[in-house]
This record gives C-alpha cells, structure tokens and sequence, in this order.
C-alpha cells in the first residue's frame, strides 16, 4: 500500500511534429514506414504475456495497395476467447491489489515510450494499414494516444481524492475498487488512440481485459501490445485476441465474470451486444458497465454573418480528413442562399487541390478508404446520388478500386433537407449540402436537429454572438461535442472530452474523469474512533 500522498507528474499534450521537408522526424517515419512496407510480419494474439500463432492466418494488406502483403495475423477460436477470460481472471487476484502509483507509472512510461522510442514505428504501422497521412497519423497514433495515458493517470488521481466529510468521532473515507471480473473492450479501425486508450483505461483502474480489436486495425494494436509489454504491464491484465465477433461474443457476454464494455464502433453493432447483454442479466455476478461511443451524422451551420472562407475550411478539413472516415467528420451542412454559391465555390476550389495516393508521399491529403466493404458502400452512395432528382454532386464522386480503395472526395448539394445522405451515415468523403433561405434560420435549427438520429459533434458558424449564443440553446441535444466557429473534428485530450448521445453512444467522454468513473465500484467505508457501549439514546431518559 502507498506509504505517502505522492503528487503525480503533470499532464500535458504532447506536441505534434510537423514532418516539413527536411525535418529529421520526416526522415525517421519514412524510413519506417519503407521498413514495414517491405517486409511481412506474423501477428501473434496476447494471452497472459504469450505470443499464440495460430494455423490459420488472415492476410494484412495496405487500403491503399490491397495486393500488397505486410503481414499476417492468426486467427483464434473459441479455446482462445475462454483461455483469455481465465487468464485475465486469475491475472486480477494480483492486478486488482496492486498499489495505484505503481499501475500509473507502467501507464506513464508507455506514454514515454509512445512518444519516443515507438512514435515512427506506431505512425508508420498507422499509415500503412489505416491508410493516414502522416500528419492524420501523427495526430492520433502518437500525439493523442500519448494524451490518452498522461491525462488518465492524472484523472484516477483526481478521483481518488474525491472523499467524503466526516463528523466528530467518525472516519469516512471511499476507496475506489476495480469491477468484479472482467472488461470487454472492442475497439474500431479508425484511431490508434482509441484503440489503445479503450483497455489502457479500464486497466489502469485495476481491471483486467478481454481485447477485441477491429481485423482492420491489428497491425498497429500489435505495436500496442508491444509498448505495454515494454512498459512493464504484467501478464494477463489485458489479453488481445483476434476471433470472430458473433462466436466470441457469444462466449464473453454470457460468462458470469463479465462486468464492463467498453467500446467504440458502430451504432447497429453496439445496440445487438447491449441486447445481448440484457438478455445475459441473470447470468452475471454484478451488473455490468456498458459504455460505448458509436456514429455521427455531423453537422455544420453556417448563420449569414459567418465568413465564408472560415466556413469553406471548416468544410474541406472536417469532411475530408482521414477521408471522412472519423465518427466526429462533418457530413452534412447548411448554407444560407446569400453565401452558398461563395462557400462552395472555395470548397471546390479547394477539393480540387487536394492529391491523392499513398501515404508513402507526404504530399497527399487524401489516401484510401480502409477496405473494400467500405469501399462498395460508399460507391453505393454515389451511385445512389447520381441516379436522384433532387441531388447533385458538384465535385468528386468518382471512385476505383484496381489499386487501392479510393473515393474521390466528394461534394453534393440538395434541394431536400431530408435527402437520404443528409440522414445516413456514410464513413466516408461524402458531404451534402442544403441552402437554406437567410429568413429561415430559426427554422433551419429545428431540421438539424430532427434529421438524424445521431447526437456526436456540430459546429455553428457566426459572426453574430446572439445568433451563436441561440444556435448553441437550439441545438443543446443535437451533439455531446458542439463547436462555434471551428469545424466539428479534432478533440484534443484534457481539453475536449469527447463523446455524444441519442444514437452515438452513452456520452460518457473518453478523456476525462467521467470515463475513469465507469470502470470502478466504490466502496465507502466510515470508521466509528470510539463505539458506543450503550444502545440507549438520550430521549429514552425519563
């Protein structure tokens, strides 16, 4: 147990590197990412400190190049998902004991490690298998996964001294426990960060972890696994797996010692496992912790006092980056007449500076869509456009896959407020555009906020402060993340905790002390310095 009140190390954002020509970090990463596109690495599956291989094998190929092959990962069965339960089980009787200070630092050092010695190894693994530029990957492998785990072990901190009053003579203090068995944590292909940060968060509150990361994302999550393993993260607290959903969900989500999940993916997926989930209540010792960040339809409001190149911006950043492919992206947006055509002629102008291609050349903004599901999907879309009356795409919608899975950028504009690509999201470069009369501004809030079923991220537009300041009260419960003059992308840790509701979760900020709050069960404990001897009270007296 601690012997002392220790002050832990300030967070802070790490800085992100600008990998301008001749910089000696661009040096680095291109050399790594040429290194890993050059070879073929076996993945294994974690389970207690092991390295499992499997017979068979699942093919990792870039988006960008999908005949290319950088590696292979193995594919475990349900033997594995039940081995990894029981490890992670028999892992806690230890974990779960282990003085606080002592989980911060091997968090605190994969920080150090992330930044450091595997800032161009994990950028690279992320540009090579997500398909980001660097700076994308920068931003989130690096720079924002390295957030995730300062600012965490600062919020554990804050949450431990969070304590209770007591009164004369008594004593009450609340040690904050981990969950009673074990967290399940499924995390999605887009962010690195997210990806590490989703069992990184539950372990450092002494909780052990089932990990399910997405097929799509594997190669970077090895290299997570690596940074814990060097981080001195013991065997057992977070077992990685690579299985087949319906089958290990099957297996996690009915076993007793299931107490948490905690993931980030789609909407549809995430309500199936909270079915499943309520369907299993009975099964389980306690009841568990669901927590979830799922899809967006996001928005942005322009109010006709805004600045048209500000807006254009806002537009081609927040759709655009990372090809659209981020649940926060910008999907749908609403001009007023009197500066649309200005708007969008500078978002075209700027679509059609953008390069596009691999991520190996620092000079293209867009690069693939991350696989050919997503690929048809998004072509779906397209297609579905070109075929309508009431839609019409202005800029892009081209897309081939011979290579890579490529989308042109794309720009639609819409006479119906309720066009099916103003209500559905797409994950991927696709923004629709609805100009709206200045007069109906008030009236073009409310269609924000009725047409999707989605409450992630939006931004408002506004040279006027009371138009701001209404558009924030209109749209209170339109976005868990709301912008005013920003596009609505780019959540920075301890600075915007990041999360929606409605259809995109249960808000419950990943980056925060709200987050660390879900995976521990506090105990109070009040302690009476001298007990009474006596039951009888004073009005007893005669």
């Amino acid at each position: 147990m601690p012997k002392g009140v220790f002050k832990v190390p300030a967070p802070y954002n790490e800085p992100v590197l600008s990998y301008a020509p001749g910089t000696s970090e661009r040096a680095e990463l291109q050399a790594a990412y040429s290194k890993n596109f050059n070879q073929v690495i076996d993945i294994p599956m974690f389970i207690n400190g092991k390295e499992i291989f499997t017979d068979d094998k699942r093919n990792v190929t870039p988006p960008h190049d999908h005949q290319h092959v950088i590696g292979t990962y193995s594919y475990g069965t349900a033997e594995h998902v039940n081995l990894a339960i029981d490890t992670a089980l028999e892992a806690r009787k230890k974990w779960s004991q282990m003085s606080w200070e002592h989980r911060a630092s091997i968090f605190m050092k994969a920080a150090e490690l992330v930044a450091t010695k595997y800032r161009a190894e994990i950028n690279s693994a992320t540009m090579l298998a997500q398909s980001k530029n660097a700076m994308q990957a920068e931003i989130d492998a690096a720079c924002e996964f390295a957030d995730f785990l300062r600012f965490n072990v600062q919020y554990m901190v804050d949450i431990y001294n969070q304590q209770p009053e007591s009164d004369k003579g008594i004593w009450n203090r609340v040690e904050y426990r981990p969950l009673e068995g074990f967290v399940v944590a499924i995390t999605p292909f887009n962010f690195t960060a997210i990806s590490g940060n989703l069992p990184a968060s539950a372990a450092l509150m002494g909780n052990v972890v089932v990990w399910k990361p997405s097929d799509t994302q594997i190669y970077s999550a090895h290299t997570i696994m690596n940074i814990f393993r060097e981080a001195g993260l013991p065997d057992g607290v977070i077992n990685m797996v690579f299985a087949d959903g319906p089958m290990a969900g099957d297996i996690l989500f009915k076993h007793p010692d299931f107490s948490g999940l905690h993931f980030t993916g789609s909407t549809g997926v995430f309500k199936h496992l909270w079915k499943t989930i309520g369907n299993n209540i009975d099964n389980y010792k306690t009841y568990p912790r669901i927590v979830g960040e799922t899809g967006g339809k996001d928005f942005i409001v322009m109010h006709p006092s805004a600045d048209s190149k500000a807006v254009a911006t806002g537009i081609s950043r927040g759709a655009f980056e990372f090809q659209g492919q981020k649940c926060s992206a910008a999907s749908r947006a609403y001009l007023p007449l009197s500066k649309a055509n200005e708007v969008l002629n500078y978002v075209v102008e700027d679509v059609n500076s953008f390069k596009t291609g691999s991520p190996e050349d620092f000079s293209n903004f867009i690069t693939a869509v991350i696989d050919e599901k997503a690929f048809d999907k998004i072509a779906g879309y397209l297609d579905y456009i070109k075929e309508q009356d009431d839609a019409e795409i202005i800029v892009g919608g081209g897309y081939d896959k011979s290579k890579g899975y490529f989308i042109e950028p794309t720009v639609v504009v819409t006479t119906n407020p309720k066009f099916r690509t103003m209500c559905e999201e797409i994950f991927g470069p696709v923004i629709t555009i609805f100009k709206y009369e200045d007069a109906e501004w008030e009236n073009v809030l409310k269609i924000v906020d009725e047409t999707s079923e989605y409450a992630l991220t939006g931004a408002i537009f506004s040279g006027d402060r009371y138009a701001a300041e209404y558009a924030t009260r209109a749209l209170e419960n339109a976005a868990g993340n709301f912008y005013i003059n920003d596009k609505p992308t780019g959540a920075v840790v301890g600075q915007q905790p990041f999360g929606g509701a409605r259809g995109s979760g249960t808000n419950d900020k990943a980056g925060s002390a709200q987050n660390l709050l879900r995976w521990c069960s506090p105990r109070l404990i009040k302690e009476t310095l001298v007990s009474p001897v006596d039951y009888r009270y004073p009005f007893l007296g005669e």
